[in-house]
């Protein structure tokens, strides 16, 4: 079909999949839902939930291996027998026939009645059972854990049914990795976080003190001193409001970035309003005009942080815009998936080789060294934005100044749901 045309177009279809191969069909239904969670156990029980009902069994049981590779552990399971629940919580790697599945990382399938174990094949021939399968979950050559299936029918098997289950195995294991390393990011996270915030704790006390006593020593006795001794008092209270300055910026990252702690309607005009009013003393004075548009628009969004974005863009124009500084434009418009506002300043025009850095953390222009500032209040405006589905970018030119775009999804309450908490 492809040598007799330039190109195809073929427009997919779940179930004529299902129609024209069966095997792909199950191995896309099972790994297209394993993405609808990071969550470790939410995965594995949606995994156990697909398997029972494609190869309709009774019984599956995902294990996972500890960190030693000496235990399976149980994480998920349907159609548990009554009575055995606290003797299968955890399985010797050395031992029975899921064991030795990981061990051998091999796909071992057995009539109930040829078990070795006699308690264990009484057990399950007094509750119907005739066959077991056990499935290693591999991926990258090492074995996560291992699936437990049991029916009380016949189960023919061929090699394409055995590649099929070990396909599957692969899905389920892939999506155990994924979840864990979701979950090692979140701690690393927690982490930083924690150390940030003992970090920034342990410096604003004696900054602030230094503040204070370099204030108290200028005021009473500034006079009196040598020129040199005052001009060390101000470096060091300005070193020290340096110190608070980055205090306040780590503060804000931290608590302005990860997924929106509440979604809601939010209007674009009060938000521009509360802006406009926290700044307007700094505006009047410099004479600078805020233009925004004058047609409302409500998004799904966290309003403190769609707050947090425009106050930092505006700030950012006010404090490198320069003194040809004399407009800050704000326009809208959208597409079919994406809220997307443009901040535009008529100052200082921004080199095109910085931009790309410019939303990095702690990164600031060269001509932004006499400028107060953390380096982070453009980092605080990718991660909102990114955690409602858009991005942040920046265009300059020597004619229009600077301009700051950012995006928001329209459908930010499905993206959101699966960013980490």
């Amino acid at each position: 079909m492809i040598n007799d045309k330039g190109h195809i177009t073929v427009k997919f279809s779940k179930a004529k999949l299902g129609k024209r191969n069966k095997g792909l069909a199950i191995i896309h239904d099972v790994g297209s839902d394993l993405t609808s969670s990071l969550g470790l156990k939410e995965i594995l029980d949606r995994a156990v939930g697909k398997v029972g009902a494609h190869y309709k069994v009774d019984v599956v049981r995902i294990y996972l291996t500890d960190l030693l590779g000496k235990e399976l552990e149980l994480v998920s399971c349907a159609g548990f027998l009554n009575g055995e629940a606290e003797d299968l919580r955890k399985i010797p790697v050395r031992e029975g026939f899921s064991g030795k599945a990981v061990r051998t990382k091999s796909f071992i399938a057995q009539r109930v009645t040829d078990l070795g174990n006699s308690a264990r094949r009484a057990l399950l021939q007094a509750h119907g059972f005739k066959v077991v399968i056990c499935v290693p979950l591999i991926v990258k050559e090492e074995v996560v854990g291992v699936m437990n299936l049991a029916a009380k029918r016949t189960i023919s098997l061929t090699q394409n049914d055995v590649d099929l289950f070990m396909a599957v195995g692969n899905q389920i294991a892939i999506a155990v990795n994924v979840a864990k390393l979701h979950e090692e990011i979140k701690r690393k996270k927690e982490e930083l976080e924690f150390f940030a915030y003992t970090i920034s704790h342990d410096l604003k006390s004696p900054s602030v003190g230094i503040v204070g006593i370099m204030d108290t020593v200028l005021r009473r006795y500034g006079e009196a001193l040598d020129v040199n001794v005052r001009r060390y008092c101000e470096v060091v209270k300005k070193a020290a409001d340096q110190i608070l300055t980055l205090v306040a910026g780590i503060n804000e990252y931290i608590s302005a970035t990860g997924t929106p702690s509440k979604l809601e309607k939010v209007s674009i005009q009060q938000i521009f309003q509360q802006v406009q009013d926290e700044l307007s003393q700094e505006l009047e004075k410099r004479n600078i005009r805020l233009l925004v548009p004058e047609e409302d628009q409500e998004i799904l969004a966290d309003e403190l942080g769609m707050t947090r974005v425009f106050r930092n863009l505006i700030n950012n124009s006010l404090k490198h815009g320069g003194e040809g500084l004399t407009k800050i434009t704000i326009s809208y418009h959208s597409d079919e998936h994406l809220h997307i506002f443009a901040v535009n300043n008529d100052g200082r025009a921004i080199c095109l080789k910085d931009c790309s850095h410019l939303f990095e953390m702690f990164r600031r222009l060269p001509s932004s060294r006499q400028t107060e500032g953390s380096g982070l209040g453009l980092a605080i405006v990718r991660d909102i934005v990114e955690s409602h589905g858009g991005k942040a970018w920046v265009e300059s030119d020597s004619v229009k100044g600077t301009t700051f775009y950012f995006s928001v999804a329209k459908d930010t309450p499905k993206f959101a749901a699966h960013l980490p908490r």
